[in-house]
């Protein structure tokens, strides 16, 4: 029997499943208000866009030994600690739940230290990171191409879009053929509009300071693209990577060099000729007739590589090609004084045909007369010129 004043308590503490205040609040803060598995929104309705709590505490040892992950390793403590909860939708708490021998302890503990890491990294960002983000889109010989919201995101960090929206300028409703001149007369309208309305007072680069540029199409068309950015406000373009198919530079691997030759001296009023060999090979006898017989050519190409197309991998490999293509169009000028046009044939992948018309200098470089290989035709045809 107990004695009047001995507790008839158990020696062994009750569970209870409620969660203090506090840290159901530092969990949402940790996870970003998002489900730490499927990382949607659990502060709004995903149908209505209600704003509310659609979200679940979902333990990762289970509350009970019986329950999910119960018995996985020793069970904590505390069983309600924030280290043991995760914040879930409640479709991904079920799945995970029901599923729970392809979610083990340790897989879990994973997700959401890698969430919670991402959230903390993304909140600590300040706002000299934002960038105003342009995305350009034309069909490629008559195939539609397009470019994934993550897939910026992912490129851009540790930079961020200043909105949502951003700029799209999207070629793909204009009427026509890519390649005639009613299709780029229209085209070139419509960049500058775009452009303009981006680096206006009240637009996304006069906030921001800085621009996130995503190009996807003909050659002749991203230079004309590039024509128009100003190179005043600092700018980070990208590339579409074909081996990973996102636009995240590379930051491993052999860097690239490049080499500028001079294949053929012409007379003293010959044509002016620079091809770009990096992405394919360019041979001479392609060009038209009128270069062939007389024209000065240089040619800048991959320095100990051949011409293919896998090889801009890293933002480094990007800032080289600039360089010399910056010397190239001074050597040039400096070889041949003041001339109105240069004839340029290229094989380049979008952003180095994007920095060709961003680079030149209106007042000191020549315009660029800019041909694409016609693969009807097998040979290289004028497009337009850039730099008007």
């Amino acid at each position: 029997m107990l004695k009047k004043n001995e507790s008839s308590q158990s020696p062994f503490k009750k569970l209870s499943r409620k969660i203090s205040d506090l840290t159901r609040l530092h969990l949402f803060v940790a996870a970003g208000g998002r489900c730490e598995f499927c990382n949607e929104n659990v502060m709004m309705h995903n149908l209505t866009q209600t704003k509310g709590v659609f979200a679940e505490m979902a333990h990762i040892v289970a509350f009970k030994e019986k329950g999910p992950r119960g018995n996985d390793g020793e069970r904590p403590e505390d069983i309600n600690d924030i280290s043991n909860l995760m914040l879930l939708c409640p479709s991904c708490h079920k799945f995970i739940d029901d599923n729970w021998r392809d979610y083990s302890r340790k897989t879990l503990e994973h997700i959401k230290e890698a969430h919670e890491i991402r959230i903390k990294t993304v909140t600590e960002i300040g706002p000299e990171k934002r960038s105003a983000v342009l995305v350009f889109t034309s069909p490629i010989r008559g195939q539609e191409v397009s470019v994934r919201k993550d897939h910026i995101r992912q490129a851009m960090f540790p930079r961020y879009p200043i909105s949502s929206k951003g700029t799209h300028i999207d070629l793909t409703g204009l009427k026509g053929s890519e390649e005639t001149h009613d299709f780029l007369k229209t085209a070139k309208a419509l960049i500058k509009r775009k452009i303009s309305l981006l680096f206006d007072t009240d637009g996304e680069v006069e906030k921001a300071q800085h621009l996130s540029i995503f190009g996807i199409g003909p050659m002749v068309q991203l230079m004309i693209l590039g024509a128009e950015l100003s190179n005043k406000v600092p700018a980070s373009l990208y590339q579409r990577h074909r081996d990973t198919e996102d636009w995240t530079w590379k930051t491993e691997g052999r860097l690239v060099t490049y080499k500028l030759t001079k294949i053929k001296t012409g007379g003293p009023t010959a044509p002016i000729v620079l091809t770009l060999a990096l992405s394919g090979t360019i041979p001479i006898e392609n060009l038209p007739d009128a270069y062939k017989e007389n024209a000065s050519i240089y040619q800048i190409s991959l320095d100990e590589q051949t011409p293919n197309t896998m090889f801009l991998n890293q933002k480094a490999d990007l800032e080289a090609f600039k360089a010399i293509y910056s010397k190239t169009l001074g050597l040039i000028s400096a070889e041949h004084g003041l001339l109105e046009t240069i004839s340029v044939f290229s094989a380049v992948p979008a952003p180095i045909a994007i920095m060709c018309g961003r680079e030149r200098l209106p007042k000191v470089h020549p315009k660029l007369r800019v041909y694409d290989f016609d693969h009807a035709n097998g040979g290289f045809k004028f497009q337009s010129i850039v730099g008007d």
